[in-house]
Formats: structure tokens, C-alpha cells, sequence
């Protein structure tokens, strides 16, 4: 669902851009509150572990379009709504700055869209009322289910609601909501299997680790550090192995806009030293690996390079976020 430059006006990206500084402004000040150090390497290893995931595309069968996880949901559920979303805007800057992947201007559309919903709605929503009366399987796979498929509804509607508000005359509002909705659906609920298959691994190796555990007694079948390392472990596998099989087909915003204007990508007719113009300048001095690939290359080996690299990258940038504002210290009591 990430969206590219050509697809938002200046002033609904600033608008966005606001929209989404404000969140995260407010979330480095929740978070500054917390007493909980454990969370650092939590948000570096679950930040790469979205990234690794979200380079796997899953076709969706009979329909030619393929879908990919977001990842807010179950950040959300392990981090708890603050530290979440700011994990999110790690992994979407990193994929941004390093990959090309979604438009510098769309980033603060990007990060609403896509880690808003599933961070805030998803956790104050879904996930905490429904567990309030403790922990269960099916509890688990309930609020990932729900909280995905709300997550990715309200994200899809919003790419609709800006597209519409910046006048690109390609994707009329009726057309596009029509055909992003439904194929946002069946994605949602994948995430939400996908989601729920993670927090199940985590209830039994490690239930202290999911938000709002009733239960300090339970038994870890893992300890702290080898859960981290499995998690890791599994994103750098995924990043540099599992993603050679990802889906070819288009995901689902590019399948919506394929329906409805005939092609997935529009064309911007800014001048130079226009805002698209710019914007596009500093992303091509800085994705060293666009498109998940080296330069003018096709080969397997940069998806792999780009997998591991990323996934790396999004680990020191959450940890280095973490230690820059000095999240999660120990406080002197007394």
C-alpha cells in the first residue's frame, strides 16, 4: 500500500506529513514515560522482522493482485500503541530512503495509512478490549483478525480519501474505493493469520512479552534472549531467502489502480524544482537499492542483499531512535 509521489498534491502530502508528526511527537512523549528497557531490542528485532516480512507478497487467489503485511497490528500487540507506531515509521523510512519503495513526498501519507490504524485503532480498539479478561488462543487470533482487517479497510480508504483530495483525475473516488476495498480485504485477513501464527509462537515461548498478560506465573518455554534470536533469525531468512519467492503479481493498491486507470503507475506533470521534483532527487541519491535490487540489475542476489541489509538497517534505526532519546531508562524510585 505504499504510495508514490505521483499520487498526492503538495498539499494534502504536507497536510499528511503534520498528520503524521503530530502522532509520532505525541508517541515520544508516551513513550519517554515508559520503565521498561526490555523494549529496545523488542522494537529493533520486531521493526526488522516487519521489514522482512513486508518484502513477501502473497497472492490472492482469482484475482491477479498479490498483498503483503503491514505489520501494525502485531507490533502493536507487543509494544503497546506508542512504540509501535514509531517503530513503523523506522521501517517505513528505512524502505523509503534505502529502497525507493513509496514516494518522499507520500511518506507522511504512508505512515498514516499504513501504521496509524493498525498501531492506535488496532491496540485501543481490538486488542486491548478484547483482552482485558486475560490471554486465550482464540482470543489471540480473534483481535489479530479483526484488528488487521479494520487496520487495512480504514488504511485503504484513506489512500482513496487523499488521492481523490489531491484531484488525480485517473482514480475517480467511486471507481478506486470500489475496487480497493474488497482485495484489501482478503489482505487483511492473510495479515491477520499471519499475525495471529507470531503471536501464538510468542504466548507459548514467551507470554510475558504480549501486552496486558494476566497470567505472571506462566511458564516461558524460551528465554528472553533466544526468543529475540529466533525472531531475528527468521527475519534475516525471510529477507534474504523467502523474499526470492514473492509473489510477481501487483499488490493491491497497484492491482486498484491497474482496474480503474489502466496502468500502476501516473505520471506527474510538475515542473523541475517542483516538490515532486525534488522529492524525487533526494530519493535517488539516497536508495542505494531501488526496487530491492542493484542498480540496473535483475539479479536474485540483490533482492537477498536487499533483505538482509534492510532488515539490519531498521534494526539500528529503531535501537539508535531508542538510545537518541533516551527511551526506556531506568528511573530512581525513592
Amino acid at each position: 500500500m505504499h504510495m508514490a509521489d505521483a499520487l498526492v498534491a503538495p498539499a494534502v502530502a504536507g497536510t499528511m506529513y503534520l498528520c503524521s508528526a503530530a502522532a509520532a511527537a505525541y508517541s515520544v512523549k508516551k513513550v519517554r514515560l515508559e520503565d521498561n528497557p526490555r523494549k529496545i531490542p523488542m522494537m529493533g528485532v520486531m521493526g526488522a522482522f516487519v521489514f522482512a516480512a513486508q518484502m513477501i507478497n502473497f497472492t490472492i487467489p482469482g484475482t491477479g493482485a498479490s498483498g503483503h503485511l503491514c505489520g501494525g497490528m502485531l507490533l502493536t500487540s507487543l509494544l503497546g500503541p506508542y512504540a509501535s507506531f514509531l517503530t513503523m515509521i523506522g521501517v517505513l523510512l528505512i524502505q523509503c530512503l534505502l529502497f525507493a519503495d513509496g514516494g518522499l513526498l507520500a511518506l507522511g501519507c504512508n505512515v498514516w495509512n499504513m501504521a496509524f490504524y493498525g498501531c492506535f485503532l488496532g491496540y485501543f480498539l481490538i486488542w486491548r478490549p478484547m483482552q482485558r479478561k486475560g490471554l486465550s488462543r482464540a482470543r489471540i487470533i480473534a483481535a489479530s483478525i479483526f484488528g488487521s482487517l479494520a487496520a487495512l479497510q480504514l488504511g485503504a480508504f484513506s489512500v482513496t480519501l487523499e488521492t481523490m483530495a489531491s484531484g488525480i483525475a485517473e482514480l475517480p473516488f467511486s471507481l478506486f474505493v470500489g475496487a480497493m476495498q474488497p482485495i484489501h480485504l482478503a489482505i487483511g485477513f492473510v495479515e491477520g493469520l499471519i499475525t495471529a501464527a507470531v503471536l501464538l509462537f510468542l504466548y507459548e515461548a514467551r507470554p510475558e512479552l504480549l501486552l496486558l498478560h494476566q497470567e505472571p506465573n506462566a511458564k516461558a518455554r524460551l528465554s528472553f534472549l533466544h526468543t529475540l534470536a529466533i525472531l531475528g533469525v527468521t527475519a534475516i531468512l525471510i529477507g534474504g531467502g523467502l523474499s526470492l519467492a514473492a509473489s510477481s503479481n501487483p499488490d493491491g493498491l497497484e492491482w486498484s489502480m491497474e482496474q480503474v486507470a489502466g496502468s500502476a503507475e501516473l505520471e506527474t506533470d510538475a515542473g523541475k524544482s517542483s516538490p515532486h521534483d525534488v522529492a524525487g532527487q533526494i530519493q535517488g541519491a539516497t536508495a542505494l537499492l531501488p526496487d530491492y535490487a542493484f542498480q540496473n540489475s535483475e539479479s536474485a542476489l540483490g533482492t537477498a542483499c536487499s533483505g538482509v541489509a534492510g532488515s539490519l538497517a531498521v534494526l539500528a534505526a529503531c535501537m539508535g531512535i531508542c538510545y537518541g532519546f533516551r527511551f526506556f531508562r531506568r528511573r530512581r524510585h525513592g
